[in-house]
C-alpha cells in the first residue's frame, strides 16, 4: 500500500470512529468499510495506538476505538504517526565525489525538508472533529 493511501486508510477510519468515539470497531469491519485487507488495517491502527491515537481491547468483544476526542486529533498527529514523509528526500547521493552534485543534493534537500515542515503545520490546523463537521 503506498503511502498516501495509508493515510487516507487511517484519515477515513479515524473520521468514522469520530462519529460514536465510545464505539468498538473490529478491523474486519474496519476492512470491510475501507475495501481493504484487515492486516493492512490492523498496521495501520496499530501505529496510531503507538502514537495515543486509539485504544484497542483484546478478545471477543474488543476492538478498536478512539483514545482521544476528535478535537484533539490533528491531521498532523495521524500523519506523523504513520511515520512516512509524503515529501521524502533521498539521502543518497548518485555521485558524492561530484561537488555539483552535492550541492545540487544539499539545496534540494533543504527545500523538501522545508515543503514537509510546512505540510505538518498545515495538517495541525485542522482535526478530525473539524473534518466531519462537528
Amino acid at each position: 500500500m503506498k503511502r498516501n493511501s495509508r493515510l487516507s486508510l487511517a484519515l477515513h477510519t479515524l473520521s468514522h470512529m469520530a462519529g460514536d468515539p465510545d464505539r468498538l470497531r473490529t478491523s474486519s469491519d474496519i476492512a470491510e468499510h475501507a475495501g481493504t485487507n484487515p492486516v493492512v488495517v490492523r498496521r495501520v491502527l496499530g501505529k496510531l495506538r503507538e502514537a495515543g491515537l486509539l485504544t484497542s481491547e483484546k478478545g471477543h468483544a474488543g476492538g478498536w476505538r478512539l483514545a482521544r476526542l476528535p478535537g484533539d486529533i490533528s491531521l498532523a498527529d495521524v500523519y506523523l504517526a504513520l511515520d512516512e514523509r509524503m515529501v521524502a528526500a533521498d539521502e543518497s547521493s548518485e555521485a558524492p565525489a561530484c561537488s555539483v552534485e552535492h550541492a545540487l543534493h544539499k539545496k534540494v534537500s533543504g527545500v523538501l525538508e522545508e515543503i514537509e515542515e510546512s505540510l505538518v503545520k498545515r495538517l495541525a490546523e485542522t482535526s478530525i472533529a473539524q473534518v466531519r463537521g462537528t
